[in-house]
């Protein structure tokens, strides 16, 4: 009890000027030269003054405040290095081990345990991770899917994950590879053909979690409103419509690819693997991307141009030679013009 106490008063002693220089934040809020408040800006508190990641650290170490477009610290932030220090104190005190989980009420430990939970699932919502979309013959897809990572990521040509590939497939022995883990298109030597092994063609994808419902959208887009692939001339399993999620149905969200769905009236069924075509049925089969992987198409089939609309452009096409030098594009052992 004597240690709580004095930790308590080394902890009101410290957090005084942060806490007056706070209040008077709240009642008297600085405007920007727009006039309006900055974005920033802290959340009036109702019974606990909580700061928010941002407050604490806006990204250039600055803690609790604004910077200006010209590399100053705002006005607001007054009083800015004692609070810098009371905090840079207080962090050392609490790396010595002079506060621990225990000397906290449970109540306490509880609201810690669940902001760090919430940060955690912040975080997961922006990492990137690998999906796959598939409607027909992969060329169209891939130019629309890196139209939408230029339209929502705002990336640059560099920067572009998109690529053609095959996925669904399970006829390899119990697996989507031939015994040396390839996956090829038709070819004269039959090697890992991918027909053969149950494959459909697929765009992979790379981008964040918190997209999937984006790029959804723009996905079923590509049924238009008769809900059909772009080329119902080509025909078969290879051609069917498919996608691919970590998880699949369990995806965290999915309910926006069911959204996306629903909006263009197409069906999501569960994919078993090797399965039939979609043609005319208004239909798209859910991969967990965990089970039925996505693996990449050979060089020559990446940015090539789709025959049933004009040509892309030289400009779009030599985008593979600037993803197979930085390595964005992988030597797949197939066989290839590489």
């Amino acid at each position: 009890t004597m240690t709580m106490n004095l930790n308590c008063s080394i902890l009101l002693l410290l957090l005084a000027p942060l806490l007056s220089a706070r209040v008077a934040a709240y009642t008297s809020p600085k405007k920007s030269e727009h006039g309006h408040r900055h974005h920033r800006r802290a959340v009036r508190p109702t019974t606990t003054l909580i700061a928010s990641s941002s407050q604490l650290d806006d990204g250039d170490g600055n803690i609790f405040g604004d910077n200006n477009n010209d590399g100053t610290i705002s006005d607001q932030t007054q009083g800015h290095s004692s609070r810098r220090r009371a905090l840079s104190q207080l962090a050392t005190i609490f790396s010595a081990g002079v506060f621990t989980s225990s000397s906290f009420p449970s109540g306490h430990r509880a609201l810690a345990a669940d902001t760090t939970a919430a940060a955690a699932a912040a975080s997961a919502s922006t990492e990137l991770e690998n999906v796959y979309f598939g409607a027909g013959c992969f060329w169209h897809v891939q130019h629309e899917m890196i139209a939408a990572e230029r339209s929502i990521l705002q990336r640059k040509d560099n920067e572009l994950t998109s690529l053609t590939g095959y996925a669904g497939g399970t006829n390899g022995k119990d697996r989507g590879t031939d015994k040396e883990g390839r996956v090829c298109y038709h070819n004269f030597l039959s090697v890992a053909d991918y027909g053969q092994l149950g494959h459909g063609e697929v765009v992979g994808i790379s981008i964040p979690s918190n997209t999937v419902g984006q790029f959804a959208e723009e996905y079923f887009k590509l049924f238009g409103s008769k809900g059909e692939r772009a080329d119902p001339m080509d025909k078969g399993g290879e051609y069917r419509s498919l996608l691919g999620l970590p998880g699949g149905r369990n995806h965290p969200m999915f309910h926006q690819v069911e959204i996306a769905a629903s909006n263009h009236g197409m069906t999501l069924v569960d994919g078993k693997g090797n399965d039939p075509d979609t043609l005319g049925k208004r239909m798209v089969y859910v991969m967990d991307s965990k089970v039925f992987p996505f693996y990449q198409a050979e060089v020559y089939h990446q940015y090539h141009n789709d025959f049933l609309t004009p040509a892309y452009g030289k400009e779009y096409n030599n985008l593979v030679n600037a993803a197979l030098n930085d390595g964005r594009i992988k030597i797949t052992g197939c066989p290839d013009r590489v």
